[in-house]
């Protein structure tokens, strides 16, 4: 009867201190581009999880400058946050910015892009190299296995860029020589610059068939391109899921977009958060499930 009594009384202590613990810890996100609504969509899901848990949240914004990485790192210290959830603008410029978390004692974890030459708790992902092959593969397969291609990248030393880059090219590699990559260029997940660069390629290649483009804003910009220049015929196909692109694919101008999940992933670095500042056990790598989105 006393163990039953004693056990009961731990019950109650844990569930009356467990919300208090909660409310005092808070976690910061530094996330590379809120103007881009995948990261609106990440920053959203990590201030309701917050929010869920009774954790206060701090969201800044990198505005896809890696010097401001370093700022908001420096303003998340002095509010005195437990957590950094990072999401970098730049993987090889990010090592020093968790480096001045590390020193100040605040763990890091990092999300959908890595951090390269620093440690962090836990690396939160989606498998781009798996969607950047399939992505291709299907284009290769529209094409009929052979013909020209053409690939507009994410930002130069991005993670998810470099890795999306990496399945393009292990498609390419594997399709043999009846493909053939007539242009891959930047276009730092920017719509109106992947519409100058497809331009480009459309003047440059008119006998390009496909082009895997590594965001949605980028698949947009290429959609514009072919339709100032009478080509419906060009295979464009994303990465994100974005509803710009689904609408794109409903109307036919796109044929299919990876599927992300930035909200899973923004939950995940919560609840994976309060799992280390609790002392459990953190996986060192943590997926989230990518899939293409067709019309059907």
């Amino acid at each position: 009867m006393k163990k039953i009594l004693a056990t009961l009384i731990c019950l109650l202590l844990v569930l009356t201190v467990a919300p208090a613990m909660a409310e005092d810890i808070t976690i910061g996100a530094l996330l590379s581009d809120t103007s881009n609504t995948f990261f609106v969509t990440m920053a959203d899901a990590i201030e309701a999880k917050g929010a869920e848990l009774g954790v206060k949240t701090i969201i800044l914004d990198g505005a896809n400058d890696s010097a401001k990485d370093v700022t908001n790192m420096e303003d998340l210290i002095a509010a005195g946050v437990d957590f950094v959830l990072y999401n970098p603008v730049d993987s090889d410029a990010a090592a020093a910015v968790v480096e001045k978390a590390t020193a100040a004692g605040i763990p890091v974890i990092s999300i959908d892009r890595s951090v390269n030459g620093a440690e962090v708790v836990s690396h939160i992902a989606s498998d781009n190299v798996y969607g950047g092959k399939i992505a291709t593969e299907m284009i290769i397969e529209l094409m009929g296995g052979e013909g020209a291609i053409a690939e507009i990248q994410g930002m130069a030393g991005a993670s998810a860029a470099n890795e999306r880059h990496q399945g393009f090219d292990e498609a390419i590699a594997a399709a043999g020589d009846k493909i053939t990559v007539v242009s891959s260029q930047i276009g730092d997940w920017d719509t109106t610059k992947a519409m100058g660069i497809m331009e480009n390629i459309l003047m440059a290649n008119p006998e390009v068939k496909g082009v895997f483009c590594a965001n949605d804003n980028m698949a947009i910009g290429a959609v514009q391109a072919c339709q100032q220049n009478g080509r419906s015929d060009v295979i464009i196909v994303g990465f994100d899921a974005e509803q710009i692109a689904l609408d794109a694919i409903e109307e036919g101008t796109m044929v299919a977009t990876v599927q992300q999940q930035p909200a899973l992933m923004g939950e995940l670095g919560v609840e994976n958060a309060l799992k280390y500042l609790a002392g459990e056990a953190v996986e060192p790598s943590i997926g989230a499930p990518v899939a293409l989105v067709t019309k059907d």
